[in-house]
């Protein structure tokens, strides 16, 4: 079984799990890849390869080291929808390391630099790929197909999700020789646009094996879901190396540490220039997203915010809300649960009760008028934020559906008597069953049915891939390829727009912006320190609504290079101190006491808004606000994996590894301040 070993060092060697086990490798020859059984005995059947690949479909926030690239789902208390802090969208009670300079450090061990996943899924495709060309595979032609391309899909995810925190990183795509040197050798980085032009590679293949009408149908991978991963590849990469152009976060910027490389010195970008390299990936956004948005409309917007069993549901709004969301075309793909074979979860019990999360005034601002008015604009009608049901009056629906407003009902489903989200929010406590962080708690994905927010009983669905993020990114890529809204851009805007409530004229809404005012409550309206066009930020703003409550914020702003700006940003809640504290009860909302730790609130003379970060200000990292340093666009790699890709284990210089910009190479210190 010695041919079999790069399992063990694999996980050993290359991810540098220890030292010890690596030179106790001996010990672990005769362990079997992944599949338990050796390719002789398995992936011979198309109900094989389908069993096989499922197991790396995995659920996660995308957060975890590990199993970050794998698919989104929920898993236990959490999910993606939970998933919008700590951005100008949303926050938890806690701060987040990366806004504070120094305090964010580099790791003795573990991190992003994990192969794990990739050589389980380079093994699948090694052998089914061989197999299927020696037409040794038995079974339905087009299901084998299929399957083989749900296999380059999960590669080109979990090589996305390394691309996203660590920029350049090794392209690996066979089971490597039991063999030192090979490992070391394969170490090595290649340039973040060779990555991202891999990943594309692999979705080409892909989209060539798959179609859409798999054995199981929405829950598994489809052809439109490979075109969207594409067409959201390309757009990322593109804009990354055209905001971070000249740096070194990109290829052949100043400073970019790969030239200090043997092999990477005197790179060339594949299409001659990085101008050529952003077009290209501009035209594969395009190419690839036009072909998703295209065949596939949005779902129906029935302009309903259920508070009753008798009242008609929204479809818009149960697409995120249901046990099975299959019949509706803009769901490409979804993760289902079910009490039947043991798998729930208990995301709905969060959101049921605020879970100590909440949308941000910034945010809240964001949202056009039902007129396609900014808030700020002359006649746009706008209520104000007295109260925290007066910023839904006459707003863009997403706003309405899936931000959870006092006197709304929780469920009417299951529910003997109707219960309501209290008139005076719980941003004062820390109780799971009472808290949020804002006031303006999360609503995407919470089910009216009471029975889901049961402790893990909930079945709802997640919805992983929907075709309007299709319309957004061809919007945004043929915007910044041609510089003006095409008629296919010009479809695809209304659409959304009129789905969501808001007038389609979006003209209207370019000639209202005004780019100082947006710049207050959006980090989107900046790329490297400078404000957009307005027509570009309105393109920006239909993509930040659209997205609430999805968690995909953090991933825009750092392709836009939008945080260089965030210096002592203040992120609020709510208008507390206003006329909303009357509805609170005496006692409840405690600020500036002789004992800070008594305050629940923050204090007024800060803001009128509530300051969920500033409610105490002694060892308070967070007091002053939020700051951003331009190495934390990119997250550093641990000092082990040096060490153990150095020819004599201890010498960093020889290894075949770079540190990303602004990290030391030396454990427990970190980043480089410049901005």
């Amino acid at each position: 079984m010695k041919k079999y070993s790069y399992k063990q060092f694999a996980e050993h060697f290359l991810l540098g799990l220890s030292l010890a086990i690596m030179c106790s490798c001996n010990d672990f020859l005769d362990i079997e890849p992944v599949s338990t059984v050796s390719p002789e005995k398995y992936l011979n059947s198309e109900d094989q390869l389908a069993a096989y690949i499922i197991n790396y479909y995995g659920g996660n926030r995308q957060t975890d080291v590990k199993t970050g690239g794998q698919l989104p789902s929920f898993t236990g208390y959490g999910g993606p929808y939970l998933n919008e802090a700590l951005t100008d969208n949303g926050i938890e009670r806690s701060g987040e390391n990366k806004y504070v300079p120094g305090l964010k450090m580099v790791s003795q061990n573990d991190g992003y630099w994990n192969f794990t996943n990739i050589y389980a899924l380079n093994y699948y495709l090694q052998n089914a790929v061989h197999k299927y060309e020696a037409n040794a595979i038995s079974g339905n032609e087009t299901d084998i197909r299929h399957y083989i391309g749900e296999g380059y899909v999960l590669r080109a995810h979990e090589y996305f999700f390394r691309l996203r925190y660590l920029g350049d990183f090794p392209i690996i795509t066979t089971v490597l020789p039991d063999n030192k040197d090979s490992l070391i050798q394969a170490s090595k980085r290649y340039p973040r646009n060779e990555v991202a032009r891999f990943i594309i590679s692999d979705l080409d293949k892909a989209i060539g094996l798959m179609n859409n009408n798999p054995a199981g149908g929405k829950v598994r991978l489809t052809k439109n879901v490979a075109l969207l991963l594409k067409a959201r590849v390309a757009l990322f990469e593109a804009t990354w190396e055209k905001y971070h152009a000249g740096t070194a976060m990109v290829p052949n910027g100043t400073g970019w540490p790969g030239a200090n490389k043997d092999y990477n010195q005197n790179y060339q970008f594949p299409s001659g220039s990085l101008d050529g390299e952003i077009d290209w990936f501009l035209d594969q956004a395009m190419d690839a997203s036009q072909q998703v948005a295209d065949a596939i409309s949005l779902t129906t917007n029935n302009n309903i915010i259920r508070s009753s069993f008798s009242e008609a549901n929204n479809p818009y709004y149960d697409m995120f809300a249901c046990k099975d969301p299959s019949n509706y075309p803009e769901v490409l793909m979804y993760r289902a649960f079910s009490q039947d074979v043991n798998v729930a979860h208990s995301f709905n019990l969060q959101a049921y009760y605020g879970g100590n999360r909440g949308f941000t005034h910034q945010f809240e601002q964001s949202f056009l008028m039902q007129n396609g008015l900014p808030v700020y604009a002359e006649g746009s009608g706008y209520a104000g934020d007295d109260y925290i049901t007066d910023t839904k009056i006459d707003r863009d629906w997403r706003w309405r559906l899936f931000m959870k407003a006092p006197g709304e009902v929780r469920a009417v489903e299951n529910v003997t008597e109707l219960e309501y989200f209290p008139e005076a929010p719980g941003i004062y406590s820390t109780a799971q069953n009472l808290g949020t962080s804002t006031g303006y708690i999360y609503g995407k994905g919470n089910s009216l049915n009471f029975n889901y927010t049961l402790d893990g009983r909930d079945e709802t669905a997640f919805v992983c891939f929907r075709a309007a993020e299709a319309y957004l990114i061809y919007m945004e890529a043929s915007y910044l390829k041609k510089g003006i809204i095409d008629a296919k851009a010009d479809r695809y805007w209304r659409a959304l727009r009129e789905r969501a409530g808001v007038s389609p004229d979006y003209n209207k809404t370019i000639a209202a912006t005004d780019m100082s005012k947006e710049a207050l409550n959006d980090w989107g309206a900046y790329s490297h320190n400078q404000m957009i066009d307005p027509t570009l930020y309105n393109i920006r703003r239909e993509r930040r609504c659209e997205f609430i409550g999805e968690g995909r914020r953090w991933e825009d702003l750092i392709r836009w290079r939008s945080l260089d700006q965030v210096v002592n940003f203040h992120i609020e809640g709510c208008k507390v101190w206003g006329p909303m504290q009357s509805v609170f009860a005496e006692g409840l909302l405690l600020a500036d006491q002789t004992d800070e730790k008594k305050n629940t609130v923050s204090s007024p003379s800060l803001s009128p808004y509530f300051r969920v970060l500033e409610i105490v200000q002694g060892g308070n990292n967070y007091y002053n606000g939020l700051n951003f340093c331009q190495a934390h666009y990119l997250e550093p790699i641990s000092v082990q994996h040096f060490l153990i890709t150095s020819p004599d284990g201890q010498t960093i210089e020889d290894s075949p590894i770079y540190q990303n910009p602004g990290w030391p190479v030396v454990a427990g210190e970190g980043a480089d301040n410049s901005r």
